[in-house]
C-alpha cells in the first residue's frame, strides 16, 4: 500500500513509512481493533432495535485527554487483523441483523477499509456503511471514501482551536473539521430514511458538551447553523465525564451541569435548527428525544 510509505492520510500528514515505524496515530501498517459488537447506544435512527454493526479501531491521531475510549484510542490495546478478516465482520455483524457497519476511527485504516468493503459487498454486503469520526480529517482521504460510504457521523468538537489545542493538541481543528463537513454534505446530501425510520444515507453532526465551555458549544452551533444546509441533522451530547487525563485539567474535570447543557439546549432553539437529538439529562440518565 503505497500511501502507508509516507503517510498523509490525516491532516497532521505525518509523512512516516508506517511499514517501519509509526506517526502520532501510532498505527502501523496493519488493522488494529479493539472490538466489534452490536451498539445500542447511539441515535435512535442507528442503533434501532437490532443495534449498529460497530467496530472500534485502534489508534486515533487527536489522543483527546478525556477520551473515553482512550485505552484502544490512546494506548494502543487491541488485535491485528487482516482486510479479510475485517470484511469477514462486517458480514457477522449483518447476519445478526445489525442495522448498519459502523466504522469508528478508522482514518489510519481508511486503505485497508476500502479494501474490506470491496470485498464484502462482492460477498453480499448490503447494510450501509458508517463513517464515525472525530471531524479532523483530510479532504483528500474523504474523497477516497466517496461511494463506499453511505453516513457520515462526525464530531463537531471545538470552534476555539486554543481549546483544541489544550485538550487534543491540535491547533487548526476548527478550520479543517469545517471543511470536512461540508466535503461530508456534499457526497451524500440529505438524509433519506426507511420505513421504520433508520438513516439510510446522509450526515449528523455531533457535538459533546465541556463543563467551563458552553461558548464554544454555542459557537459551534452557530457556524452549523449558518454555513449548513437547513436540513442538517445534529446530536447535541451530555455524557462527558472526566477519565483518562482530564484530571490534569481543572476545567474540564468534573461532569457537565444540567444547567450547563439547557443553557446550549436553549441556544439550539433560538437557531431554530430543526433536526436532531438532544439528550434527556433527567435522573442522571442519558436517553435520546428527537425532533426537538
Amino acid at each position: 500500500m503505497n500511501e502507508l510509505e509516507q503517510c498523509k492520510l490525516c491532516p497532521i500528514e505525518c509523512k512516516v513509512n508506517r511499514n517501519t515505524t509509526t506517526g502520532r496515530c501510532q498505527a502501523g501498517n496493519q488493522i488494529k481493533i479493539g472490538l466489534y459488537s452490536l451498539h445500542y447506544d447511539e441515535e435512535p435512527c442507528i442503533s434501532g432495535k437490532n443495534g449498529s454493526g460497530t467496530v472500534f479501531f485502534s489508534n486515533c491521531n487527536l489522543k483527546c485527554k478525556y477520551c473515553q475510549n482512550y485505552k484502544i484510542s490512546c494506548e494502543n490495546k487491541g488485535k491485528e487483523i487482516t482486510i479479510q478478516e475485517l470484511a469477514d465482520i462486517f458480514l457477522e455483524l449483518q447476519n445478526k441483523k445489525a442495522n448498519n457497519i459502523n466504522l469508528v476511527t478508522a482514518v489510519p485504516y481508511i486503505i485497508h477499509v476500502i479494501e474490506a468493503i470491496k470485498i464484502a459487498k462482492q460477498k453480499g454486503l448490503e447494510i450501509p456503511i458508517i463513517y464515525n469520526t472525530s471531524g479532523y480529517e483530510n479532504i483528500e482521504t474523504l474523497k477516497k471514501l466517496n461511494g463506499y460510504i453511505d453516513i457520515y457521523l462526525p464530531d463537531f468538537k471545538y470552534y476555539d482551536n486554543n481549546l483544541a489545542y489544550k485538550l487534543s493538541d491540535i491547533k487548526d481543528y476548527r478550520e479543517i473539521t469545517q471543511n470536512a463537513i461540508k466535503e461530508m454534505y456534499q457526497q451524500v446530501g440529505k438524509n433519506k430514511y426507511d420505513k421504520n425510520g433508520m438513516i439510510k444515507k446522509g450526515i449528523i453532526i455531533r457535538h459533546l458538551i465541556l463543563p467551563n465551555n458552553i461558548e464554544n458549544s454555542k459557537n459551534v452551533l452557530k457556524w452549523i447553523k449558518e454555513n449548513m444546509p437547513e436540513d442538517i441533522t445534529i446530536s447535541l451530547m451530555a455524557q462527558y465525564f472526566p477519565t483518562y487525563k482530564s484530571h490534569e485539567i481543572a476545567e474540564i474535570n468534573r461532569k457537565l451541569t444540567k444547567e450547563e447543557y439547557k443553557e446550549v439546549e436553549k441556544y439550539l432553539y433560538e437557531l431554530k435548527i430543526e433536526n436532531g437529538y438532544i439528550q434527556d439529562l433527567e435522573e442522571n440518565e442519558e436517553k435520546y428525544v428527537p425532533n426537538f
